[in-house]
This record gives C-alpha cells, structure tokens and sequence, in this order.
C-alpha cells in the first residue's frame, strides 16, 4: 500500500508530493553519478503543511519523508518512490528511521533549548537514508526566539536536509519562515471519506463508522477516538446535554465546574500513565539507591522533570477541554441549520429532539450570539485566563442568548 493511501480525502497534496519525492529521487541520483540537475525541479528544502485539524498534516508529512526514504527495488525499473513496504518506508512512518526526526509536543510551547537541538541535527549528512529529514508537528507551538533559531536553518539549510513544519494556518508561523517555505494546504476530509477509512483500517462497523465521522465532522483523529472509545462517546454525550442545563443560574455554574473537572479527571489520567514511568526511568539513570534516596546534584534534573510533567498536565487539561468548546459548538451549529431551513446534514443526529427544541425556542440571532460566547471562552482560554472563570463566563452568556 502506497504511503499516500493514508491521506484521507487530500488526492492533489498526494500529487504534489508524489512529484516532489520523484524529483528528489533524481536529485540524488544525479548528484551520485555528477550528473548536471534536473532544472524544473519540484523538489525544495523547506516544507509547510497547513490545514484545519484534522485534515492529516502530520500524516501528509510523515508519507512524504518514507517516499524520500524510499528503498524499493521497483524504483530501479521505474517505480514510483513511496511504496510502503520497504525498510526505508516502514521505518520513517513508525519513527524509527535514523535519519527521520519526528518532534512533537505535549507541552505547551516549543523553546529555544530543544530547537537548537533540531537545528544541531540538521547539519548533520544522513546515516543510512537518502535525506536527513526532520518534521516538525508543532510548528505554531514554537517561542518567537524558537522560530528566530529555526529560521537561519531554513534559510540556510544542509545540502541534503529536508523541514517538514505543520501547523493550522500560515499565519501560525513567523513571515520569515514561512516566506522560506512551500506551502502545501490540506482541507477537511469529506465525512463519507473519513468513515470509510474507519472501516478499512479500523475494521469499525460501518454504521458506527458513520456516526463517528459524521459527528466530528470529517477529524480524522476525533472520529477514531469517538469509534474505538467508550470514555470518549461517554465523555461527548455529557456535553451535549450541556446547552439543557444552563436554563438558570446555578445550573450555568455546576456544568462550568463539571466541565473543568472533566478535563482535569482527563489529564491526571494521562499523567497517571506517563509520569510515574517517566520519573521511575530518571531515577535509574541518575543512579538513584536501592531504597530510592538520590544522588548528590541530581535535584535540579528532577525539577526538571516535574517542571514538564505539570505542563503537560496544563496542556492535557486545555485539549480537554477545548474538544468539549467544539462538541457543544457542533450543537448550536446545528440548532442554526435546522433555524434557516439549510440543507446542510446535521452531525449530531443522536440529540435531534433537544435541536429541535432549542431550533423552535430561540431565533438565529441568539444561536449566533452562542455560538461567539463559545469562540469567546476558546480565545481566553487560549491567553491564559483561569478556565474555571472563562468557563463559567461562557455558560451565563449561553443563558442569556
């Protein structure tokens, strides 16, 4: 199976890439044999792929660094680089190829310190591979003096580097970077694209594969959570209810709170996954004694750790809780499709009563004032502001209409 059968519903990014990454090959080969250069190559050095989430940015990027990686005999008889099956292929799409870095963040923001690391790395001649690629999921979660760091890298990059930088829209990364790269935009899957990947993949049943997509609208990674996972359907059906129980003022700050708590319950889960095998593994490689006593000069590392491990939990928390800002803002688009007649299939069919009902009892222009009441609460969540405040603002101006 070709690395491009994993971009759902992206056939022309799939072209462009397929004829980069054929370039590319002939790139290497004539530098190999001192050949003259191709001259109207469609090869470059610096990629940027933008598109709503998820639309498959990553996706696209990781099945673009297995096509340069690509070892397939076939490519010898005339085959088209990205087979799929070969080492090259296999490993950069798992991330353990050697020359294939894949960062990504569960942080908050990416800094100077690790992108200096990258920058470091990318001078480096590729070890087994045709191309020292690094792809960069995170992009807009870079610090501005990250991205200063990142730029002399772009402008000036090893002869045989390739960036991959993701993020949601241009406008998520510094000018100077972006200036420097080609842009590649992606768009949202079609909903039966999406479901039909779930049950080819996923072996989901058609009709929950259907609901999924449908209910996320077309998000790859929310419509496989939603199909594979019951704390996830559970966890989305609670907000759903939400837009019934903030009729009054005690019930606008008891679903407030509940949705904080849902979120933070959420987070301390995934910490609960992760950090104690973090700090476990830590402890052994700084020598930590039998009884668990540490070190002389070891207490700033594991500040570190802990440092990290709470902005992970931040950043778990905030996803969190940000998914359910966008579940409950699918219900009040809903409630405006059904308000001007559109012809537009509605994604949370499970609920169509209480739609309805909402529908029949306000007008569109209270739908509409929700809906900014919801974008509102995303944006200050999004400066910093104490979510229970921001939350509790949101559910009195859903309220009040």
């Amino acid at each position: 199976m070709p690395v491009w059968d994993d971009l759902v519903g992206q056939e022309k990014v799939s072209g462009q890439l397929g004829a980069a990454a054929r370039d590319a090959d002939a790139l290497v080969t004539a530098v190999a044999a001192d050949t003259p250069l191709p001259e109207s190559s469609k090869m470059t050095h610096a990629w940027l792929f933008t598109g709503p989430p998820g639309s498959g940015r990553a996706t696209a990027a990781r099945a673009f660094a297995a096509a340069l990686q690509c070892v397939s005999p076939d490519r010898a008889l005339g085959g088209e680089p990205g087979c799929g099956f070969c080492d090259g292929c296999h490993t950069s799409l798992i991330g353990t190829h050697a020359d294939v870095e894949i960062v990504r963040t569960d942080l908050l923001s990416i800094g100077v310190k690790e992108t200096r690391d990258l920058v470091r790395r990318a001078q480096l001649s590729p070890a087994v591979g045709r191309w020292q690629v690094i792809v960069l999921e995170d992009a807009d979660r870079l610090t501005e003096g990250a991205g200063n760091v990142l730029l002399k890298a772009v402008e000036e990059p090893a002869p045989r580097t390739v960036w991959l930088l993701c993020a949601p829209s241009l406008e998520d990364v510094l000018p100077t970077i972006r200036s420097r790269c080609r842009h590649l935009t992606l768009r949202t899957p079609s909903v039966d694209a999406v479901a039909d990947m779930l049950v080819r993949r996923d072996g989901i049943e058609p009709a929950a594969a259907a609901a999924a997509a449908r209910a996320t609208q077309g998000h790859i990674g929310r419509a496989r959570a939603l199909a594979t996972d019951q704390r996830a359907r559970e966890r989305r059906a609670a907000v759903l209810k939400l837009p019934l129980r903030v009729e009054e003022i005690g019930g606008c700050l008891r679903a407030a709170q509940e949705l904080i708590d849902t979120a933070a319950e959420e987070a301390k889960q995934v910490a609960e996954d992760v950090d104690v095998k973090e700090t476990e593994d830590l402890k052994a490689a700084l020598g930590a004694a039998q009884g668990g006593r540490m070190p002389r000069g070891t207490a700033g590392a594991m500040k570190d750790l802990e440092d990290k491990q709470k902005r992970r939990k931040t950043r778990t928390q905030r996803d969190s809780l940000d998914l359910a800002l966008i579940d409950l803002t699918g219900v009040y688009r809903d409630v405006l499709a059904l308000q001007l007649g559109s012809r537009v299939p509605l994604a949370n069919t499970e609920v169509q009563d209480m739609l309805e009902r909402l529908a029949r009892g306000t007008s569109p222009e209270c739908t509409l004032r929700r809906i900014e009441a919801i974008g509102a609460c995303r944006t200050a969540l999004d400066r910093n502001v104490a979510p229970l405040l921001a939350v509790e603002a949101m559910t009195v101006a859903l309220r009040a209409g």
